[in-house]
This record gives C-alpha cells, structure tokens and sequence, in this order.
C-alpha cells in the first residue's frame, strides 16, 4: 500500500483518537483504517497505537512519529503544489492558533480576508487561553503573548500589550479608586486563572516588580468571564489591553493604577520554519503580520 496514504491514515487517527472519525474524515471505511495501521505498524515493526474499547492513544515512538509524519505529509502537499504552479494559486489547509479573545477581536479578521483573497484554502482556528504546543499539536501559525522562550521557532514581532487593572466606573464610584497596589485588600477583586496563577497580580514599584497575592472575591476560569465581571460592576480586575480596549473606548470599564504596571509584554507570530516556507503558510503570515503591526490595540 502506499506509504504516503498509510501515513495520512495515521495522521487521521491520532488527531481524531478515534478510528471511526478518522475513517468519516479519510471517506473510508472503519476496517480499511484498522487494515491501513495494522500494514504500517507490520511495515515499521513498532506499535504505533494502543487502542482499547474505551478509548485510542499513541505510544512513545507513536507521538515521535507522529511529528516526523506532519513534517512529510506537509513537504509531500507543497512539493504538489510547486509543481502545479500553486505560488499564484494557494489552496490546502492552515491550523492556526491564538489566545482566545485575541484570536477572536484581532485573529479572525485577518482569517475572513485570507479566506476572501484565497477561494480554494480553509482554516482551522483553536483560539485557547493555552500555549499549543506547534509540533505535538500540528500548527502551522501560531500567536504568542509574552516573552518567548528559546523552542527554534521563527517569531515575528508584531507588537506589544500591558497588563492592565480596571473596573466599571459604577464600581469605583461606590467603592473608591485605589491609589496603591495595597489599597487592593480592601476591594472586590475578580481574578481569571489563565492571567493569575497562585492568585497573584504583579505591579511596578520603584522601578522593580512586585507580585502581591490577593484574596480574590470571584475566580473565573477564562479570561472573557472575568472581563464580564468586571463590565457588571462585580470589581477590579487584571486583563490584557487589548482585552479591554473597546470597553475602554466605550466607558464602561476605567484604568486603575496605571503608574504601577508592569513593562509592556511582546505579541509574536511564531511558526516552524518548514512550516513556513509554504506558499499557503507564507501568505497567511505576511497578511496577519502587516495587519497586527497596524493594529492600534497592539502599539
């Protein structure tokens, strides 16, 4: 059988975890997927998935595999669109991903015109209050906010946003504006997990950084709950500006304690190299990068 197909079954089965779903999304039937594994397993001489009645999962030289695999299938799809001229014409597949409200205000505008200006792409978009993993999780685009860790990706900077403290102005106009980071003990604080972990908010004191550990009155576990919370006058929260800004813009929601944050915090586009080289890859990065850098949010 080919090993180019029996590697693409592959592919199907451990993004899906399920060989069912793998056989709907290949157009196959449930026992030629099981056949297609079991001749790359024999092929390979290694197991390559544990699979139960309950549930599918890779062994160890299944997950390594599994990475070797994207990189192949990946130069396999751009060798074929070299050769069919697809430099003026990109099509295929992208997985990009994001933080999940930056994926959603800044991200999927630049997703509508990729799509618009290229008729024969899609998109897959996982905007997620989590780093993704690029290679274990198969991305091709990338969104990083802060400062970035040596991984060997490429990373493009397209901007910068700060750690802001805000409320309603219902809510500080009943309870006070505090004017010190130790002033926040004695208010309704609203903390969202991703952004504070061990519930701690960290300010600028004197020119150096001071974490101060809260009692929060309400912890959310995304960071769109607690800018809710905030809006509806429940206290004063920690968000990213470029969360807050257009209820900024709209009056809903103040600064608090503006002279006490932090120094900005980077905002990259980040991909594999290989990855990157594609024309389909290329031109979304070139479009996303000229975009974000134009974004007031961002500057």
């Amino acid at each position: 059988m080919d090993r180019a197909h029996l590697m693409t079954v592959f592919l199907a089965v451990a993004e899906a975890q399920n060989f069912a779903a793998a056989a709907r999304r290949l157009g196959m039937s449930a026992p030629a997927v099981t056949r297609a594994i079991a001749s790359l397993e024999e092929h390979l001489g290694v197991k390559l998935i544990l699979r139960t009645t309950r549930s599918v999962r890779l062994t160890d030289v299944g997950h390594r595999y599994l990475e070797d695999v994207r990189l192949i299938l990946a130069k396999l799809a751009d060798a074929a669109e070299a050769a069919r001229g697809v430099n003026s014409a990109v099509q295929g597949h992208l997985n990009i991903t994001a933080p999940a409200l930056f994926g959603i205000s800044h991200v999927m505008p630049c997703i509508d015109a990729y799509l618009e200006q290229f008729p024969r792409m899609s998109i897959s978009g996982y905007f997620l209050d989590r780093i993704v993993d690029l290679r274990e999780e198969g991305m091709d685009v990338a969104i990083r906010i802060g400062f970035l860790p040596d991984t060997g990706l490429e990373a493009i900077r397209v901007g910068q946003v700060r750690r802001v403290l805000c409320a309603s102005p219902g809510y500080l106009k009943a309870h006070g504006t505090p004017r010190d980071p130790s002033e926040l003990d004695r208010h309704a604080v609203v903390m969202a997990a991703p952004l504070s972990p061990g519930n701690e908010w960290k300010f600028r004191s004197k020119g150096t950084s001071v974490a101060l550990r809260l009692a929060p009155r309400l912890i959310v576990g995304t960071n769109d709950a607690a800018l809710e919370a905030a809006v509806l006058g429940s206290g004063i929260t920690q968000l990213l500006s470029y969360q807050v800004a257009a209820h900024l813009d709209a009056g809903r929601l103040a600064i608090v304690l503006p002279d006490h944050e932090e120094p900005p915090w980077p905002v990259h586009v980040v991909y594999e190299k290989e990855r990157g080289e594609s024309p389909r890859a290329r031109a979304f990065i070139d479009l996303l990068v000229h975009r974000l850098r134009g974004s007031k949010a961002l500057n």
